[in-house]
């Protein structure tokens, strides 16, 4: 059943489907004022613009889904506190209806069909490239059958460069760096690693995975082509309940870094195992920098581990009064509890330049607001992005950044109280990302 997270009055919620942290995030708006300062948001008469969210929130892989339903929450939070959307009739308040796809692609086109039924314009997914690669060409199919309700698509995490580039939409847009374009910032600071000489690939046994070694391979044998591919594995994604097998492996091949794009708990149990094992290997990942990885690999991380992202929480280290820490201590301010500390500023752009979308549009119409997304820029003062209009593909700054710890004074914020965080190791301009694309966008004529 939805789950739909009012921000008007009350919360509408089936909670017998739900854990008690999703009971609690779904409802700590219902009381109106907090106590952490939040504003009451504005009474309004207006309909309320609805976002459907597909993603697992249920399974081994829903800490990853319950991370971005706290993000999309934040992110709505401060559209609502200043009102609200503004269209000619008025301003409408967003809600947010979440939809559990069980981290499955036949679920998920379950999900999106009860989406459609209930007529809400825009949907949100990202906790997997085949969920995603489903969903567009559903999308498609719905919005040719179905021209008065049309919806568009708004991929926050799923970055298999297909959606991009073969598979590319007019009406699905992607605000996270593709895995190639994150491959690449990994891979130049892995060309300056003299240390990094045997390589093991290890990745979930899915599109994504199998494009995050590609991508490796491809990268490294222009930009270190003295490097050893020693291992190139891929592993069930959400069922592997134990990886010391995997690094034993990984020990053997005499490997000295590993390379994956792993997520969710797939990353939290690998590293997990490394350390239990006493491997003290480098890693280069996606996503090391949440969800239980720092904690799990500890001390042996420190300057070893690496992860790429959009933004993260010490990227405005050294800038007085930096508005990137402002940022992060408002998130920390509405989620305190540390096991809430996963920030994703991707999910923050997505839902402003939705908002900027619908209003320039005048209207929640797909084809209109998929238009006004065509070429649109999101600044504010620590980030930019412009969604490029030819594959619909978000273009913004990354950064790659290495495990700390907070106690050695290099850097303010941790992730998750784990006492470590990440400092930034290498800044790549927005316009250094960006890769071709081969898309052939077809767009309708209305």
């Amino acid at each position: 059943m939805p789950t739909t997270i009012s921000f008007l009055t009350q919360c509408d919620i089936d909670m017998q489907n739900m854990n008690l942290r999703s009971k609690v995030a779904a409802c700590v708006l219902a009381a109106g004022f907090m106590s952490n300062g939040l504003p009451v948001f504005a009474q309004t008469t207006q309909a309320p613009i609805r976002i459907g969210m597909i993603d697992g929130l249920s399974g081994p892989l829903a800490n990853g889904g319950e991370a971005v339903l706290r993000n999309v929450q934040f992110a709505i939070e401060q559209v609502n506190g200043r009102g609200g959307v503004k269209l000619p009739d008025g301003k409408h308040l967003l809600e947010l209806v979440t939809f559990d796809n069980k981290s499955n692609v036949e679920d998920s086109l379950v999900q999106l069909r009860r989406l459609t039924d209930q007529n809400i314009p825009f949907v949100i997914e990202g906790n997997s490239s085949a969920v995603a690669a489903a969903l567009v060409d559903a999308i498609n199919k719905h919005n040719q059958r179905v021209p008065d309700r049309r919806v568009v698509f708004l991929n926050y995490s799923a970055v298999d460069p297909v959606l991009t580039n073969e598979k590319c939409s007019f009406w699905h847009f992607r605000f996270d760096a593709n895995a190639d374009m994150r491959m690449n910032a990994l891979t130049e600071t892995i060309k300056g690693d003299k240390e990094a000489k045997r390589v093991y690939l290890i990745g979930q046994d899915y599109s994504f995975g199998h494009q995050v070694a590609k991508a490796a391979r491809e990268q490294l044998a222009i930009k270190r082509p003295d490097i050893q591919i020693v291992g190139d594995e891929f592993h069930p994604i959400g069922k592997v309940k134990d990886f010391a097998p995997y690094i034993a492996k990984i020990r053997n091949s005499g490997a000295d870094t590993i390379i994956t794009g792993n997520w969710s708990n797939d990353l939290t149990l690998l590293v997990r195992a490394a350390k239990e094992a006493g491997f003290n290997v480098k890693f280069y990942t996606f996503y090391g920098n949440g969800l239980g990885a720092p904690a799990a690999i500890g001390d042996a991380g420190v300057g070893s581990v690496r992860a790429v992202a959009e933004w993260h929480p010490n990227a405005g280290a050294g800038i007085k009064n930096s508005p990137s820490d402002a940022f992060y201590l408002h998130f920390r301010q509405r989620y305190p509890d540390s096991r809430d500390d996963y920030v994703h500023m991707r999910l923050y752009v997505m839902i402003d330049m939705l908002v900027a979308a619908i209003e320039k549009a005048k209207t929640t119409d797909a084809v209109s607001v998929a238009r006004a997304l065509e070429g649109a820029t999101y600044k504010n003062a620590f980030h930019e992005a412009t969604m490029r209009a030819t594959d619909h593909q978000l273009i913004q700054p990354l950064y790659v950044s290495v495990m700390q710890k907070t106690a050695t004074g290099n850097i303010r914020f941790d992730n998750e109280g784990s006492g470590y965080g990440f400092k930034t190791e290498r800044y790549v301009s927005a316009v250094d990302t960006a890769l071709p694309t081969s898309c052939q966008m077809q767009r309708p004529v209305r």
